[in-house]
Order: structure tokens, then C-alpha cells, then sequence
């Protein structure tokens, strides 16, 4: 029975930074022509709202219109280890 401990274990940890990542880290309305953030080049986009998740994605909407994604949604063993370390 305890070989499966570890799996049963690792899943649970799983799930939980699943949940975990879709919550909101930040909200930050700007506009592009005037502010340049580190993570980004799109400088054109103009008045946006950049929401970042706390898997560390940013999804850029534009008058509550989903425009880009920036970064990756983190899976797996990098998602477990990243809530790991910032819970």
C-alpha cells in the first residue's frame, strides 16, 4: 500500500496548485504608448488591462476583450514546485 503514497501524495499537491494558479496575483491597467513593462514588447497595444495569475501568465485584455497571453501556464512538476514555493 505504500508504494502508492508518493503518487497519491504528489496528486493531491497537484490539484491543489491547479486551483491555486488561476488565482489573481495583480491587476494593472495602463496604457502601452506611455508605461513599458519589463515582461513585454507589444507597445502599441494601447489602454489595456494586464492580469496576472499565480502561475505567473498574463492575459491582456482590451476593453474586456482578451488580446494576447503572455508567458505559459505552468503544469505538472513546475506548477507543484512554484506553489510550493510561494504558499
Amino acid at each position: 500500500m505504500t508504494e502508492f503514497k508518493n503518487a497519491v501524495e504528489r496528486q493531491k499537491k497537484l490539484l491543489e496548485a491547479e486551483v491555486w494558479a488561476d488565482g489573481i496575483a495583480g491587476i494593472h491597467a495602463f496604457d502601452t504608448r506611455k508605461v513599458t513593462m519589463a515582461y513585454d514588447n507589444h507597445l502599441d497595444d494601447g489602454h489595456v488591462v494586464d492580469t496576472t495569475f499565480n502561475d505567473g501568465r498574463i492575459e491582456r485584455r482590451i476593453d474586456g476583450k482578451l488580446i494576447r497571453i503572455l508567458g505559459e501556464k505552468l503544469e505538472g512538476d513546475e506548477l507543484i514546485d512554484k506553489y510550493l514555493r510561494l504558499t
